[in-house]
């Protein structure tokens, strides 16, 4: 007499195929009520981290701003996933492998988008920023590695007054225009004017506006260098100052006569920090555009920030990238745009 298969192999030799293994497993769960029951508190770590990514915008500043600090590192929370996906197979928690598809979902609605090649082929500008950082010990080889780069149009950052003779002849032969206000500075393969200082409330100055004649038009650039954070136990993420120069750039570029706009410089903030919205309310951040990945800029021993940047209006992003490390702390980027 014929019998019913009942889910072994063809050869009758006992192993069951994947519908009675999936049977058995799904009887398991239901007698075994402690697959549920395990693994909670794992699963209110992985719903919690995932409504930060999703409402992060809610999280104050008023203590110790922690919200621009939890923004500034916000890519960073998809650690905790894999770290969560481990204890909860150790744990043996169906509750909790659930609960962990949450954050990643959300992870991926908010950041996926970064990780597409978005670069493309074209463009008639190439610009470039470097915060080379006041200490540098090679300040001649680090002006040579950045105008190789091939950039028109390059900011400098954190000049320090003993080094600035030593860029400016390394880039003299490259670059026959430059401008420099306090510790920013620009150089040029096209003739500047209306060049000033920005006022960006620090009773210094780190900041500049200049007009770059470029073959396709006039362009307004600006360079500037935010105010220094600092994390500290006693009073949080440390960035008042920071935050008042950014409204003081924005309101800057706000009233900018010039359509075609383009800032380059270290903001000390990343583009989720609220703290911010007064400059990148405004303007479009190539790497975002028209990048590859996250192009973390600092530190360069281990990029872990996105706080170096160029943005733009009125000029279309077409690729951007993150150039090979220098003696500085920071990574140079580029971009190259259409004007």
């Amino acid at each position: 007499m014929a019998q019913a298969y009942d889910g072994g192999d063809a050869e009758g030799s006992g192993r069951q195929g994947p519908g009675a293994r999936l049977r058995r497993l799904g009887e398991r769960l239901r007698r075994d009520r402690g697959y549920w029951r395990r693994g909670i508190v794992l699963a209110v770590i992985a719903v919690l981290v995932a409504l930060v990514m999703l409402f992060h915008a809610q999280i104050p500043n008023t203590i110790g701003n922690l919200g621009s600090l939890t923004e500034t590192f916000l890519p960073w929370l998809g650690v905790f996933v894999p770290v969560l996906l481990v204890l909860a197979l150790v744990r043996k928690s169906a509750t909790a492998v659930i609960a962990v598809l949450v954050p990643v979902i959300v992870w991926f609605s908010v950041f996926g988008g970064l990780l597409t090649d978005k670069q493309k082929s074209g463009g008639d500008l190439t610009v470039a920023t470097h915060n080379v950082n006041a200490d540098n010990p090679d300040p001649t080889a680090t002006a040579r590695d950045v105008a190789a780069s091939g950039a028109q149009v390059v900011a400098l950052e954190e000049l320090a007054s003993d080094a600035l003779p030593t860029y400016k002849k390394a880039l003299a032969a490259t670059y026959p225009y430059h401008a420099v206000q306090g510790t920013v500075g620009l150089w040029s393969k096209y003739p500047l004017s209306a060049t000033a200082p920005v006022d960006i409330k620090l009773g210094w100055t780190r900041a500049l506006r200049t007009t770059v004649a470029t073959p396709e038009g006039r362009v307004a650039v600006y360079v500037a260098h935010m105010p220094s954070v600092r994390v500290k136990l006693d009073s949080g993420f440390t960035a008042s100052e920071r935050d008042k120069s950014a409204d003081a750039l924005g309101e800057a570029i706000a009233h900018e006569p010039l359509g075609k706009v383009i800032l380059l410089g270290d903001l000390n903030g990343t583009m989720n920090d609220r703290a911010l919205s007064p400059v990148t309310a405004q303007m479009r951040s190539t790497q975002g555009a028209a990048g590859s990945g996250f192009g973390f800029s600092w530190p360069a021993a281990f990029p872990m920030a996105r706080i170096d940047q160029i943005m733009v209006r009125g000029v279309e992003p077409v690729s951007s990238w993150t150039l090979p490390r220098t003696a500085s702390d920071h990574l140079p980027i580029a971009a190259r745009v259409r004007v």
